[in-house]
């Protein structure tokens, strides 16, 4: 069905003004002041709201094996949560479990289009390098998946050493993809560990004491001293450190193709809330920081220092033992009650893939700190831009696909684990009041959540096949 949304206010990375968008066969037709469609036409009043893209999400992780059990959320129920929340494009990360690349890509896509309520993507993760691997990563850009990422924590497990990262920069940077990089020590990581469980040490407030900042301050350095010898664009995922932001601002001051993202938990709570007595919810890798962290965090998204605001979305349940209802069904998946006398066996990750646009909307647009151009731009079109799917996602232009999020400004609504709809049994933003919220999601121009009314389905999501990496982007946003 095509659709017009009347007298609402468009909004895009760089401007806002009153406008009527036409939808037709799911791609943007037409934005103009006064349009009028024809009898087959929906027509929608968004007088008083706010007409945004739908919300892209660069980080997340559905269906994926971690300390002995799974996800809370596949692609259907991680993909249904992000677009109650707004958000109308995820992308997810591929295992290396085996050497064959382009076997692991057409698997992981061939699934989730069983289940993406929302169109996808993923980045592959480089975790063994052989030169048959790194002869096959060109082949990657071919299958539309243009970026990579690597660890230089997880030792035995995940972690490049540095010469590693460094022919991975080099090889992906001639493909046209972007390397993006976990940055930690994890030498240091694995003998603070070792000694804090001799020491007796086993309460989640201990996942973040082993894992200092000052070891992802300095990965940050490395990473980006790696990627100037390369020559190499490079992307540093979940930064939370004040330290990593001065590590940016110095390397992109320098001209280099350095660019970072920042996940909301990040500005919300700190080691403290690891210390109480359900920790556990909090655990994720990198850490929990300070209060000092969280400001010199908000200063990098003020400045333009930081690029994006992802989710690092990897859901647990809390108490994987008691079942909770879900679409009628009774489900319970082993989580972080794994881990209850060992903060080593604590799976780690947060829900958030839904809550990210609503609470970043109180913090940013309706406290006045943010324009609400710059939260479309740090939430939506800089993640486009930076992962090769704009314009057709990430904006509102004609010929862009109608992925589109109405913005009631002055809805107030008391958040927490039902309204969010992911498939976990809590929350970390239980009881906060936010003003400002997505009545109406658009993907593709099906409407998908009307009203807090899920109207979607599994497997409507497309995988989008995504362009090289710009090497402008590094310096565009």
């Amino acid at each position: 069905m095509n659709t017009l949304i009347k007298n609402g206010t468009v909004v895009t990375a760089s401007e806002s003004f009153k406008a009527d968008l036409w939808i037709v066969d799911g791609k943007i037709f037409q934005i103009a002041e006064r349009l009028d469609g024809d009898e087959s036409t929906r027509v929608i009043d968004a007088a008083g709201k706010w007409v945004l893209p739908g919300g892209v999400d660069a980080h997340v992780h559905l269906d994926m094996p971690m300390a002995g059990t799974v996800t809370a959320d596949d692609h259907y129920t991680g993909t249904r949560a992000a677009a109650f929340g707004g958000t109308t494009f995820v992308i997810d990360f591929i295992s290396q479990d085996s050497d064959d690349l382009g076997k692991l890509v057409k698997a992981a896509v061939d699934k989730a289009l069983q289940k993406a309520a929302v169109d996808f993507s993923f980045h592959m993760n480089i975790t063994h390098l052989t030169p048959e691997v790194e002869a096959q990563i060109p082949l990657l850009a071919e299958m539309g998946v243009t970026s990579v990422k690597v660890f230089s924590a997880y030792n035995h497990r995940l972690r490049l050493q540095d010469g590693e990262i460094f022919r991975v920069l080099r090889v992906a940077k001639n493909s046209g993809i972007l390397t993006m990089m976990h940055a930690e020590n994890g030498d240091v990581i694995d003998i603070l560990v070792e000694e804090a469980l001799k020491a007796g040490h086993r309460s989640p407030v201990w996942h973040a004491r082993t894992r200092p900042a000052w070891g992802a301050e300095e990965s940050v350095a490395r990473g980006a001293a790696l990627a100037a010898t390369a020559e190499a664009p490079l992307y540093i995922v979940h930064m939370n450190a004040a330290g990593e932001v001065d590590q940016l601002e110095y390397a992109r001051g320098l001209g280099l193709n350095i660019l970072g993202e920042t996940c909301p938990q990040y500005l919300f709570f700190t080691e403290d809330d690891l210390d109480r007595p359900d920790g556990a919810k909090f655990v994720c890798s990198p850490p929990l920081r300070t209060v000092e962290d969280q400001n010199r965090l908000w200063e990098g998204l003020e400045d333009g220092i930081i690029q994006t605001i992802s989710t690092d979305h990897c859901s647990f349940f809390f108490d994987g033992t008691s079942p909770i209802l879900y679409e009628g069904q009774k489900i319970a998946i082993p989580g972080k009650e794994l881990g209850k006398d060992d903060f080593t066996k604590i799976p780690n990750g947060l829900p958030g893939v839904g809550d990210r646009l609503p609470v970043m909307w109180t913090a940013m647009v309706h406290s006045g700190r943010f324009s609400v151009n710059r939260f479309v731009e740090l939430t939506s079109t800089n993640p486009a831009r930076i992962f090769g799917i704009y314009p057709q996602k990430g904006t509102l232009m004609p010929g862009a696909d109608a992925d589109i999020a109405i913005w009631d400004p002055e809805m107030k609504v008391t958040y927490g684990r039902d309204r969010a709809q992911h498939r976990t049994d809590y929350n970390l933003y239980e009881g906060f009041d936010l003003t400002g919220f997505p009545v109406l999601v658009f993907s593709r121009g099906e409407l998908i959540v009307d009203h807090g009314t899920w109207h979607g389905k599994a497997g409507r999501g497309h995988f989008i096949s995504r362009k090289r990496f710009d090497p402008g982007q590094g310096t565009q946003v």
